[in-house]
């Protein structure tokens, strides 16, 4: 068998127009209007599980007066202190912040009560991760776009066997695609298992 070289496409520069939203239409909206100056909001406390795409809207917020403070599940006393004093001057002195976490102010252990106000004291935005569905979604207008065609139940299959990232999906497929034209070989689930079993996806 030909080796499928899966020539994994370069991430494009995150930004809104290429955030899936999926059941996350209106936080993007909100987050443009902060982004954008359209509304006096000046902290947001974004929250969701790993994968739902925190990173890639911080990355999609443009405006140099937004400081952006990740992953604060993670922080020590000293950096929660350096927090609360951080959201103060945001306050005072007309800026703006965002902060991820992959849970709400509510679940955060051992933060003062002082600081569990102040995360609290902005916009408060709970990101849902994309269902299966909204992936298999996703892959069929993708494939219809580029101009191939993917059965469902070999979609349905690839969701539950490889990784399930979206980026990593659509890649795959895309490489897929290219590699069946060149063997003359039809995309289909025996064939991925044959993949999977030397290791080439």
């Amino acid at each position: 068998m030909d080796q499928l070289l899966l020539n994994i496409l370069p991430v494009p520069q995150k930004n809104f127009a290429n955030f899936v939203a999926g059941k996350n239409i209106e936080i993007v909206t909100s987050l443009q209007a902060f982004n954008n100056d359209s509304d006096s909001t000046q902290l947001v406390f974004l929250w969701g599980p790993e994968g739902s795409g925190k990173s890639h809207l911080l990355e999609s917020l443009t405006n140099t007066n937004i400081e952006k403070i990740e992953d604060i599940q993670q922080f020590s006393h000293d950096q929660n202190r350096e927090l609360f004093m951080l959201i103060n001057d945001i306050k005072s002195q007309n800026k703006k912040l965002i902060i991820t976490c992959d849970r709400s102010p509510d679940e955060l252990n051992g933060i003062d009560e002082d600081l569990h106000s102040r995360l609290k004291w902005g916009l408060v935005l709970n990101l849902s991760p994309l269902t299966d569905e909204d992936k298999f979604q996703i892959i069929k207008i993708k494939s219809q776009e580029n101009g191939y065609h993917i059965e469902d139940k070999v979609i349905n299959y690839c969701l539950r066997h490889l990784r399930r990232d979206l980026h990593t999906l659509i890649n795959t497929f895309q490489a897929l695609d290219e590699w069946s034209l060149k063997s003359k070989r039809a995309i289909t689930i025996n064939l991925i298992k044959d993949l999977q079993r030397e290791n080439i996806i």
